[in-house]
């Protein structure tokens, strides 16, 4: 199938989805230049995301030190306390801190998930260039507020600007669509899901660095030198995309005003329209709920996963006495691994397989949840966590890359948006609902539950596929 839109006499998008008998074949060529530009782009911000990452605890301390009690700090940490017994956490600095961290990536993840669909129109209307420049100072403007960050209300206000700058990958999904033809895109996706595995396995490791050198300071901001480094690939990013970005959407091919995509972007923001994908319009109810089940599936993936991946720390120590340094391995495990499938099977995966590759992925998650449940020696863990690293770099851009073949340039970045912002409102509950099981019932009933729930995406996506195979 391609997919098309309509303008109704008020100058609105709809987006139409024709046979692949109505469209002819544009021939269109992959830009290489612009995705090698891309993924160097990608990598540098993500780079500098990531550094963060290992500095929490350390960070946490600093401000419960330096904080007044009255401040925000020790009003969200006696929250974050009433939360932890109420799940029945062991009250350790430890944990303590993970659940500190866990809350503020919520935060950042659901900032994201308000954005997303904006930023996406924003695009659709004035270029994908010049809204990615503009992200990309959002994101060094909160590495700079963190650099001086000497309270915590400063620090969580450089998470809210980086938040809800954080567009660039909605547009980098979206990019990766203006330049590649649909039998190609996977391999665009891909590429887009290594740089997220080459970025969250450098970046740690930098961000490492940094932790120790914070332990071996007995005071001081130590979080400048981390915070100006993450500054200072932030710049460069800006500077090499002012030079080498080109525009990709151009100027005949955007929405008009921003009431074709702005206006339709913000009620969706609302979960119930958000699931609905509302933006898709004048098409069939089979082919609606095509697109509606591969967002519902997305949503879902992400909800039970990124569980399990935020409660893998706490069964790691509690059950393996993991320290810092052998979780730290055990993510560059999970990393290597997500690198060699994307850059070896999702970069090949064909136009049309798109779905069967992501059932393969999600059919070994299912397992990988109850090995981990039952895991009682490192080498079982590990096996439960290749399956589950091989699940995390196939269902993702595969998932993407069904979802942006549906509009045309005009709306790509606003139907991209809404499906990342889904995405990204999964990261920001999952967590919290996995903590509860997680400490109230005991990790092996936590990661039984995922597993079994996961069917629930399995069976709509294998619904998906044959609706698919029906329409071509």
């Amino acid at each position: 199938m391609r997919r098309s839109h309509d303008s109704d006499t008020n100058g609105n998008i709809d987006i139409v989805v024709k046979s692949k008998n109505d469209i002819p074949n544009s021939q269109q060529k992959v830009d290489v230049r612009t995705l090698s530009i891309l993924f160097i782009s990608l990598l540098l911000d993500l780079l500098g995301f990531t550094v963060i990452l290992p500095l929490f605890p350390s960070l946490l301390d600093y401000y419960g030190h330096h904080d007044d009690q009255g401040s925000l700090y020790f009003t969200l940490k006696h929250a974050v306390d009433g939360f932890r017994d109420l799940v029945g956490a062991p009250d350790t600095p430890r944990w303590n801190s993970v659940l500190f961290g866990g809350v503020l990536g919520s935060l950042f993840s659901f900032l994201q998930y308000l954005t997303s669909p904006v930023i996406g129109a924003f695009s659709d209307v004035y270029g994908r260039r010049p809204v990615m420049i503009l992200t990309s100072v959002g994101i060094a403007a909160s590495y700079a507020v963190w650099a001086v960050s000497h309270n915590f209300t400063i620090f969580v206000i450089a998470r809210i600007i980086g938040g809800v700058s954080k567009g660039n990958i909605s547009l980098s999904y979206a990019i990766v669509s203006d330049v590649t033809p649909a039998e190609k895109r996977t391999k665009g996706m891909a590429m887009i899901g290594v740089a997220f595995s080459v970025g969250f396995v450098v970046g740690p490791l930098i961000g490492a660095y940094f932790s120790l050198q914070a332990r071996s300071m007995d005071s001081g901001a130590f979080f400048v030198t981390p915070a100006l480094f993450a500054l200072s690939l932030a710049l460069i990013n800006i500077v090499f995309l002012l030079f080498f970005m080109r525009e990709t959407l151009p100027a005949e091919k955007r929405a008009k005003t921003l009431g074709t995509g702005f206006q339709r972007a913000i009620p969706l923001i609302h979960p119930v329209m958000l699931f609905k994908f509302s933006a898709v319009q004048n098409t069939s109810a089979s082919e609606l709920g095509h697109v509606q089940k591969v967002s519902l599936v997305y949503f879902l993936y992400l909800f039970i996963f990124s569980g399990l991946e935020f409660t893998l720390t706490f069964l790691a120590h509690n059950r393996f006495d993991f320290d810092s340094m052998q979780q730290g391995k055990m993510f560059f495990f999970i990393g290597v691994i997500m690198i060699l499938v994307q850059g070896g099977f999702v970069r090949r995966v064909k136009v049309g397989k798109e779905i069967s590759m992501a059932i393969v992925g999600l059919i070994l998650l299912i397992p990988s949840f109850f090995i981990v449940a039952f895991a009682y020696k490192e080498m079982v863990l590990y096996a439960g966590l290749a399956l589950f690293s091989f699940a995390s770099a196939t269902v993702p851009p595969c998932l993407t890359a069904i979802v942006s073949s549906y509009g045309t340039a005009q709306q790509k970045g606003t139907v991209i948006g809404i499906f990342r912002s889904l995405g990204a409102l999964a990261r920001s509950i999952g967590p919290v609902v996995a903590s509860i099981v997680y400490w109230s019932l005991g990790p092996v009933y936590c990661y039984v539950i995922g597993g079994v729930s996961l069917f629930i995406p399995l069976v709509l996506l294998t619904r998906a596929k044959k609706f698919v195979q029906h329409s071509a």
